[in-house]
């Protein structure tokens, strides 16, 4: 439901897909310093936010998802094959 009165301020759509921006972005963060990171107690800090930011990014989706403003298409399974064997062949190139 739209909130900007006199079309002043945003919807909730609005406000939704900018948090669920915000969120990606503290997850490519937080995974970049976690993965620079030495300091083996650091490092799990920086895993813990990780792991709360991305359980916000999903809730955030779902969420959209529903209202259905976030939509996605199912992958066919010949898609799902080609994935799986370029990530084979990345993974394992010398098979």
């Amino acid at each position: 439901m739209p909130n900007n009165i006199v079309g002043r301020g945003l919807t909730d759509r609005e406000m939704l897909q900018l948090c669920l921006e915000l969120e990606k972005g503290r997850c490519r963060s937080i995974s970049y310093t976690m993965l620079e990171t030495s300091h083996q107690q650091l490092h799990e800090i920086y895993k813990q936010c990780f792991e709360n930011a991305s359980s916000n990014h999903y809730q955030l989706f779902e969420i959209m998802s529903n209202k259905g403003w976030y939509k996605t298409t199912l992958a066919s399974k010949e898609q799902v094959g080609k994935v799986q064997e370029l990530m084979q062949n990345n993974l394992h190139p010398d098979d």
